[in-house]
């Protein structure tokens, strides 16, 4: 899977950042939703100002269901893109089939937000390592106050991908398998863009 670094780069240095990828990338990132990389370019360059490092973004394809991976992380520099498994709120998805139906920027509705985030600080919580986002869109300007952040939960695992075709649901939050987490965190460090969609 390649990445167009040299338009990506060239963008950011003219104030508009353009995520132009490859045929290939383009069908695994948004297979049912071909906006989604327009939808991510479009964000990038409206919040750029509040995205300091463009080295990795993060792209979470809801149009897929969660025994797919969906959670797409995109290396600038080297070009490759890494997808991984990821949950969604169990307010998204009340008869819990494993595909999202409705986003919720609202307090207690443990729903997901779509639209675009920029990643804080790391710290640990109750559900162990995690690290901190901030809505930027008014879809989701509530996910500081909401707790929605990137962290692992065991319900998240590829076994139980394969054997029941979904994942388990979060309260709202990006929640990734445990063996994922450390390479998350490290790579989707402080200021990078999360986009998510569908």
């Amino acid at each position: 899977m390649e990445f167009n670094r040299r338009a990506f780069l060239g963008s950011v240095v003219i104030g508009a950042a353009a995520l132009g990828v490859s045929p290939t990338a383009a069908s695994v990132i948004g297979q049912r939703s071909p906006n989604l990389l327009a939808k991510a370019r479009a964000a990038l360059a409206r919040h750029r100002a509040h995205i300091t490092h463009t080295d990795v973004i993060a792209i979470a394809d809801f149009t897929l269901a969660s025994r797919q991976p969906r959670f797409h992380l995109i290396d600038i520099a080297s070009g490759q893109t890494t997808s991984l498994l990821v949950a969604h709120g169990r307010g998204s998805d009340p008869a819990n089939i494993g595909f999202v139906e409705r986003f919720s920027n609202q307090p207690g509705s443990y729903a997901t937000s779509n639209g675009s985030y920029v990643t804080g600080d790391a710290y640990i919580g109750k559900h162990g390592r995690s690290r901190r986002l901030i809505g930027l869109d008014p879809e989701n300007d509530q996910a500081l106050p909401r707790a929605i952040v990137i962290h692992a939960a065991p319900y998240v695992t590829h076994e139980m991908a394969k054997t029941q075709g979904r994942v388990g649901r979060s309260q709202g939050c990006f929640t990734v398998t445990q063996i994922d987490l450390e390479m998350v965190l490290e790579r989707l460090g402080p200021g990078r863009l999360l986009f998510a969609d569908k």
